[in-house]
């Protein structure tokens, strides 16, 4: 039971990351593809009638995670206690950068609130990737099972971590750039003429750096966590995942050179999905391994709820599920097409 709510777990935080994903990468690169008024609001209206409600996975993650894991939410929601207030902050700026600009006829107005989607999609990319990294590389966990960890310390990966250091910028650096590719092909999918041109560009930039970078993070993770390994070496038949990964990068370069945008995108939500699947795998049964001791580690066995719990928790956590679902069926259906910069601009 514990095994099958850690992957529901996963399951949530991958749909977030996929979904609002390109919601963060469209703001990431909305100062750069949109250089007009008439772009930067015909951006906005690519992601305007689901930005929240992809934001439901993030609310659904985390109450999953209370429910099946209570001490694990206890812990990290305490030891990241100073990033998580800056998250929040964040995802504060991004609404009232997407719902305020167009309150206010002024251009330092809008200038302003495009600043604010802008540097907040940005920072909170990088945030996410760092949360994931400290993860991935463990942190210094007391034997109650609590942890606290500084912004930072000496920037290097020891016994004793902070927030950041040199392998947590790199996995912050891969979700900047990844989620502002897949923006960029969420963009090219949902535009056309020049705004879809420079969006297709900028993933065509974006690409060898996705690329460089991927490759170093699995170098530094292989680094900062060898024991990722093992569940891979215990279980061949996960070395699809890698393989994946390698044919949904080649896929975003391929389908966007020859002007298959949905096939692009999807091929960019394959590589995220494959990325945090991979990740979860090489870390299980570790929720949040411990780097001073092993013996430390929170699992999904030492932080889980009960049996009984686990079990009708199903039936709740299905409906509730089912319900989001339809809700994202048809607010995507009712959505899908072109979009133009004026109110009745989204396609049918």
């Amino acid at each position: 039971m514990e095994t099958l709510w850690f992957a529901l777990v996963a399951i949530m935080i991958t749909a977030y990351v996929i979904l609002d994903g390109f919601d963060l990468g469209a703001g990431i690169l909305h100062l750069v593809i949109a250089r007009t008024d008439e772009e930067r609001r015909t951006v906005i209206r690519t992601i305007g009638p689901v930005w929240d409600g992809n934001e439901v996975f993030l609310l659904a993650g985390g109450g999953t995670l209370f429910f099946a894991f209570p001490a694990l939410y206890a812990a990290s929601f305490s030891g990241f206690y100073l990033p998580l207030c800056i998250v929040l902050w964040l995802l504060i700026g991004r609404a009232i950068g997407i719902e305020f600009r167009h309150h206010v006829d002024s251009r330092v107005w809008t200038d302003f609130f495009d600043g604010c989607f802008c540097i907040s999609s940005a920072l909170l990319a990088i945030f996410f990737g760092a949360a994931l990294g400290n993860i991935v590389r463990g942190v210094a966990i007391n034997k109650d099972g609590t942890f606290f960890a500084p912004l930072w310390t000496s920037w290097r990966v020891d016994n004793d971590p902070g927030i950041l250091d040199w392998y947590t910028v790199i996995a912050g650096l891969v979700a900047l750039v990844a989620l502002a590719m897949h923006g960029a092909l969420y963009v090219a999918v949902k535009t056309e003429g020049t705004l879809n041109r420079r969006a297709r560009k900028s993933a065509a930039l974006l690409w060898p750096v996705l690329i460089v970078i991927t490759i170093a993070s699995l170098l530094g993770t292989l680094s900062v966590r060898p024991q990722i390994l093992d569940n891979y070496r215990n279980h061949p038949i996960a070395l699809i995942i890698p393989v994946l990964v390698i044919s949904a990068l080649t896929g975003m370069a391929a389908f966007s050179r020859k002007g298959n945008d949905l096939r692009a995108f999807l091929s960019s939500c394959l590589y995220l999905g494959t990325m945090l699947v991979g990740a979860a795998f090489g870390l299980y049964p570790n929720v949040m391994p411990a780097r001073n001791d092993p013996a430390n580690s929170l699992t999904i066995y030492n932080t889980a709820s009960g049996h009984h719990g686990l079990a009708y928790g199903l039936i709740w956590w299905g409906i509730g599920m089912a319900l989001a679902i339809a809700y994202f069926v048809i607010v995507y259906r009712m959505f899908r097409g072109k979009v133009t910069a004026d109110a009745s601009g989204y396609g049918h």
